[in-house]
């Protein structure tokens, strides 16, 4: 049965409290059956009037979709030995969009390092108590997540025992803070993140072939096409590649009877179309299963890497589908390294031998070069995700198992450069991408090599709904604005906990807007709590409204708000993940933190 990946944030309930203390806080009660405890209750009615005019909280249905205007672009440096080139700045490199100069608005060095959450156990008061016995840690949350997507659609069985027999040496070496999910792109087969190798080992005895719309040619078709064939002849209008498809219907519908030629040319024609139809199913379906297991991947906190492992196919018409991937995981922050499944080969010149080509001398040695040509184009799509989001093509190699190994190690040091195109024309066009040493220093340089330019321009509200889905499943740390995160938990009984999400805002760095003698802004808080396997456990997003008077906000300057989030979960480890973003300067902050609830 296909593993179920779609998760959904809930939202907390909220409600508004003044707390006698330095700065103002704002509390949400936490969702149970049992009464609230004497510390949640409101405070006095006078002081939260006066409040609720200038300051209101009110819940908002998390929504996160993925934004696009801005172009990112995954750099890997080598030296000339193959070395990874680390201390590198903005300054370094030089980009270009169709060959016009880009200014990079946008530069991060990502690590795995930089990806690692440090976790921490704090009380109800925010420490242990004097003489308490310390707590003993809960297992480290996972700081690497490795999704394995087998290309089920297109492998073959030989292959497919060969990377399952890899796998399995992968397995012993993972680390115990490594989670591993196996997917396919069939969707028929599949184990969600898990450290249990037993399962695993199990999911993967599913990985078999799973042709989904029957075998293209191989001898019981007239003609026998493969999908690169159908390519030539319908999307890039090949005469040659027609031709040579209607002299293969002469020979298996005629008996070679050159009087037929235009006869056969119509069903050459057709069963073309037929093939590219089946391929392009295909094709699509891959796709599909691949954006699927990006998106399950993508709400997993520390590193990300997903690891595709396939013979390679024809690309054909998916070109904007191919960038869209590369532009998903890039925003994502997750490594797509590609293993070729067929290993070391050399070009298969006549074909499968349990299948021997038919057909005269005059279709043999031009369908021969057709299959040199189609399994050399089907690395194409390989090479394309590996080096569009910074990662590694393992091919032509027997020893998968080092390619495995390879490819869950991300690269020590990679650049994220960011541009906002000037003057970018909304018609869906595509765009070549080229990055360089502003130095000319003599490195190899791999990044994506192009983007497709959208076709509408996008609503101001639901980019900041966007920006806000990208920055919660993400785990960089964002600090246009002054936000600190502290969590605090009390345990209700041995099964059951109270956590508390407390952010600090520094209101001295909120750019606020003055309208009828008020300072305005709305502040957005996004919070998501994960479990020690990344698994979304609750969360909530809520929106505070500030109207603050010119005192209010002279009063409040130095001392910040606070604002507090309380949620039901049981004893365990967790990573929280807070994201604020304001209307009037559209700034962020991104915060990690890590909670140990004993049991």
């Amino acid at each position: 049965m296909p593993v179920n990946h779609h998760t959904r944030l809930v939202s907390a309930l909220f409600c508004l409290a003044i707390l006698s203390s330095p700065s103002v806080l704002a509390q949400d009660s936490p969702k149970t059956s049992q009464p609230p405890s004497p510390s949640a209750a409101p405070t006095p009615a006078a002081p939260q009037e006066a409040k609720s005019s200038e300051v209101e909280t009110r819940d908002t249905p998390a929504t996160f979709k993925v934004r696009v205007n801005l172009v990112l672009v995954r750099v890997v440096v080598r030296d000339q030995n193959g070395k990874v080139v680390e201390n590198l700045h903005r300054e370094d490199f030089a980009l270009t969009d169709d060959r016009k100069p880009q200014v990079i608005s946008f530069f991060n060095v990502d690590t795995p390092a930089s990806r690692t959450v440090p976790v921490t156990t704090l009380s109800s008061n925010g420490a242990e108590p004097a003489g308490a016995p310390p707590v003993v840690p809960m297992p480290a949350i996972p700081q690497r997540f490795v999704s394995i997507l087998y290309d089920d659609v297109h492998i073959g069985m030989g292959d497919a025992v060969t990377v399952r027999d890899a796998t399995t040496k992968l397995l012993g070496s993972l680390a115990k803070t490594d989670r591993v999910g196996i997917f396919t792109t069939s969707g028929q087969t599949g184990q969600d993140f898990t450290s249990d190798p037993e399962l695993l080992k199990k999911a993967l005895l599913g990985i078999v072939p799973r042709n989904l719309t029957g075998r293209f040619g191989g001898g019981a078709d007239c003609p026998d096409l493969t999908y690169y064939e159908a390519d030539l002849i319908e999307n890039r209008n090949d005469q040659q590649a027609l031709d040579v498809a209607t002299l293969e219907t002469v020979d298996c519908m005629f008996g070679g009877d050159q009087s037929k030629i235009q006869i056969a040319r119509p069903y050459a024609e057709s069963a073309a179309r037929r093939i590219l139809d089946q391929g392009d199913a295909e094709s699509e379906f891959a796709y599909r299963h691949m954006e699927d297991a990006l998106r399950r991947l993508a709400a997993m906190p520390g590193q990300r890497v997903l690891v595709f492992v396939s013979p390679g196919f024809i690309m054909s018409k998916l070109f904007i589908e191919a960038h869209e991937i590369i532009d998903r995981a890039t925003r994502a922050n997750i490594v797509i390294d590609t293993i070729d499944a067929r290993g070391l080969y050399s070009p298969d010149v006549m074909g499968d031998i349990s299948d021997p080509p038919g057909g005269s001398f005059r279709v043999q040695g031009p369908k021969a070069l057709y299959r040199t040509s189609a399994q050399n184009a089907q690395s194409q799509v390989m090479e394309e995700f590996a080096a569009g989001t910074g990662g590694t093509y393992f091919h032509n190699r027997n020893d998968l198992d080092v390619g495995f190994k390879e490819a869950v190690a991300a690269p020590p040091v990679s650049y994220v450069l960011g541009f906002s195109p000037q003057n970018l024309k909304l018609n869906g066009a595509f765009h070549n991408l080229k990055v360089t040493m502003a130095a000319k220093q003599k490195y190899s340089v791999q990044a994506r090599k192009g983007y497709f330019a959208p076709r509408k321009a996008q609503d101001p509200a639901e980019t900041a709904k966007q920006e806000i889905q990208e920055a919660i499943f993400s785990q960089d740390e964002i600090r246009d604005l002054p936000v600190d995160l502290q969590t605090q938990f009390f345990k209700v009984d041995p099964t059951q906990a109270k956590l508390s999400v407390i952010a600090h805002l520094d209101l001295k760095a909120v750019k606020f807007r003055k309208a009828e003698g008020r300072n305005r802004d709305d502040v957005t808080l996004a919070t998501a709590i994960f479990d020690e396997n990344g698994n979304f456990v609750t969360g909530g997003e809520k929106i505070v409204e500030m109207r603050l008077l010119d005192g209010t906000l002279e009063r409040l300057g130095p001392r910040g708000i606070n604002v507090k989030s309380s949620f039901d979960v049981k004893p365990g480890s967790y990573l929280v993940r807070l994201v604020v973003r304001d209307s009037e300067g559209e700034q962020m902050a991104a915060r990690n933190g890590a909670v140990v609830i004993p049991y």
